[in-house]
């Protein structure tokens, strides 16, 4: 038998959508396992570098031109190995530095679909690693005659219609406070590094002239803006131990704001070039973990209770974030999180990269 030829044979692909982005999704075995074949071909088949992956999958947008790479778990105490790979869009990069808590929506369903997995009557629990990261997550949802249900009554924002409900708990394999310090100062800024599943800088929006009820378009127009956000990024880019980020999208830059619809705290979030029209799953625990810390940014003017729920408002509406944040400053700070996502597969079948880049 000939080797298959991706171009005319085309690769087993499930386009799935998980929360409010949008990924393909492959299984491990059918990407070349050389790292750097891999990522040419995913370029190829997204449609990279062009603004409008016209010639691809992506969708134009940083939240639609994702991949995640699944496999059962080397791990005995998980079920599923899941690799997330951010493709640039009119950029010829494929950035593994961070994960998506969005697609990990769809990862349990996806390890169903493709039989790395067999669903239990009624309601299956999925235990995932984020290999990007190394820490642990669990998905459970609903699976009633051993398939996936889809259908659901649950809603999120960003995302129109109702889905069925996933719950998502990530317990974080790291300090909380990567730098140790409640705050840091960097070009000017007083930030906050947290990471809590996601590498996210914390800034007050007031000191860059942001109110918090810009739209994400109004501040992608903002070039200085942008400019002074993205200088912060690449300095805090070593803090966190991620060294060299110019060509990285992590971490993400938070502008924190007074709520102004009951939540806890507005946010914007630079993704790092696109301003988030929603908030990312786990972006969301950092951010929501950051300004339960006494002293760190947002912590002066968020309104919080004593549950773990954290309402961030974002320009899509708002999310809820469960965390547990444990520790003080001399132990160090800690913490876990837990959130509820949709997911719905889109298309299924075999996906043709273009010949050549």
């Amino acid at each position: 038998m000939p080797t298959p030829d991706p171009v005319r044979d085309g690769i087993r692909c499930l386009l799935m959508r998980g929360g409010t982005s949008k990924g393909a999704f492959f299984l491990t075995s059918d990407l070349p396992a050389n790292p750097a074949e891999r990522d040419d071909l995913l370029l190829r088949v997204m449609g990279s570098p062009d603004p409008a992956q016209i010639d691809g999958l992506g969708g134009a947008h940083p939240l639609t031109s994702k991949v995640a790479v699944v496999e059962r778990s080397s791990d005995p105490d998980c079920d599923i190995d899941y690799l997330f790979l951010q493709v640039g869009v009119d950029e010829p990069v494929v950035a593994d530095a961070q994960t998506c808590g969005n697609l990990l929506a769809a990862v349990g369903p996806f390890a169903i679909e493709r039989g790395l997995l067999t669903a239990d009557a009624g309601e299956t629990v999925v235990r995932i690693r984020l290999l990007n990261t190394g820490d642990i997550a669990e998905a459970r949802f609903a699976t009633p005659d051993g398939r996936v249900d889809y259908d659901g009554d649950e809603a999120i924002a960003g995302v129109p219609g109702t889905a069925g409900r996933i719950a998502l708990t990530t317990r974080g394999q790291k300090p909380l406070l990567p730098t140790g310090s409640m705050t840091d100062e960097i070009a000017g800024h007083r930030v906050t590094l947290v990471d809590n599943g996601m590498p996210v800088v914390l800034m007050d929006a007031a000191e860059f002239d942001v109110t918090g009820d810009e739209s994400p378009e109004e501040l992608e127009s903002r070039t200085e803006l942008r400019e002074r956000i993205e200088t912060i990024r690449r300095a805090a880019g070593p803090l966190f131990g991620l060294g060299d980020v110019s060509t990285q999208t992590v971490p993400k830059m938070f502008l924190l704001s007074p709520p102004r619809h009951g939540g806890a705290v507005g946010t914007r979030a630079f993704i790092p070039a696109r301003v988030h029209p929603t908030i990312g799953v786990l972006m969301a625990a950092s951010v929501a973990a950051g300004i339960r810390i006494p002293g760190a940014v947002g912590s002066a003017f968020a309104v919080l209770d004593n549950d773990e729920q954290t309402l961030l408002e974002h320009p899509g509406g708002t999310f809820a974030a469960t965390v547990a944040v444990t520790g003080d400053a001399t132990s160090g700070w800690r913490a876990s999180s837990s959130s509820v996502r949709t997911a719905r597969k889109i298309f299924d079948g075999l996906v043709f990269p273009r010949p050549r880049r």
